[in-house]
């Protein structure tokens, strides 16, 4: 079968395999995870055109990363397993997803585990929730959007607006999803072993300090909720990742639950390509594709 994937994206994943001792030698404490995620910070600059701006979501900081002036809002969630990551890691990505959506992006800035577990992450993406709305965005210009863990903060946030009564937003956008921090669901976590960049390590590190004794709580690990009454959802993963069985069966679960989902797999593909949009066309694609989706959504 021919690889058809560009030679720029074959060209990284060379890069990552060179580096595969060091990277899994720093994935298995928590410094090394922290100090991992924040090296991308400012890896690739951002385009003229994008302003950023630090706010304050009653006590949760946060950031606006704006391409140009919207009534239309992206509250977005980073990922980094609970225990790592920052509006600063996944700045970039966000202006390129400002610009492929027409959105204002509000990127939060949630406390992290083992210093503050469990419901620290969810309560914090709420309140940036509650900000934006209590500020006058209406909940069908909102859309909730995370890569990884905060793929599962979309699912955990847009269970607890349907628990406690607040009026979801327009629809959610879950990227390469983490949902299950037993870290047990689904083949591809052996088989991809060897293809995707991240390891199994971060992810049991960070289930231990954010879930503690209790992984299968349905609003740490969203594959274990019930998913009936969710707004529309986008799942994108890439079939070449650890984590991709648990976010095809958590995208096919809502489906069976009646919500309207769209799943794109995307072909050998790693965990959160979307990151690397200066360096790879996938990346730019998938992203571009997002967009479309979210002004379908919140037009």
């Amino acid at each position: 079968m021919p690889d058809r994937r560009s030679p720029e994206f074959r060209a990284f994943m060379q890069a990552v395999r060179a580096s595969a001792a060091e990277r899994a030698a720093a994935s298995r404490t928590l410094a090394g995870i922290r100090a991992t995620i924040d090296s991308f910070a400012g890896s690739y600059p951002l385009p003229d055109d994008v302003r950023v701006t630090p706010v304050d979501c009653d006590g949760v900081p946060a950031e606006w990363v704006e391409a140009a002036a919207a009534d239309r809002v992206v509250l977005y969630a980073h990922g980094g397993c609970y225990v790592s990551g920052s509006p600063a890691v996944v700045r970039e990505f966000c202006a390129r997803l400002a610009t492929a959506s027409g959105c204002r992006v509000l990127s939060v800035d949630y406390r992290l585990a083992p210093e503050h577990p469990f419901p620290a992450a969810l309560d914090d993406v709420l309140a940036a929730y509650r900000w934006l709305v209590g500020r006058g965005v209406p909940p069908t210009r909102i859309a909730v959007a995370g890569e990884s863990a905060g793929g599962g903060l979309v699912f955990a946030a847009l269970i607890a607006c349907r628990d406690r009564g607040l009026a979801p937003p327009a629809c959610g956008v879950a990227l390469s999803p983490w949902v299950d921090l037993e870290v047990s669901y689904g083949a591809s976590l052996v088989t991809n072993a060897d293809r995707d960049m991240a390891t199994a390590d971060p992810l049991v590190l960070g289930a231990r300090a954010y879930a503690g004794a209790d992984p299968r709580n349905p609003l740490a690990s969203p594959l274990h909720a019930d998913l009936a009454g969710l707004p529309p959802l986008l799942v994108q993963v890439g079939t070449a990742e650890l984590l991709r069985d648990e976010g095809l069966e958590i995208a096919a679960r809502a489906r069976r639950a009646g919500c309207d989902v769209t799943v794109e797999p995307w072909e050998d593909m790693v965990h959160v390509w979307h990151w690397f949009g200066s360096v790879f066309p996938e990346a730019r694609a998938a992203i571009e594709s997002v967009g479309a989706y979210l002004r379908a959504h919140l037009a």
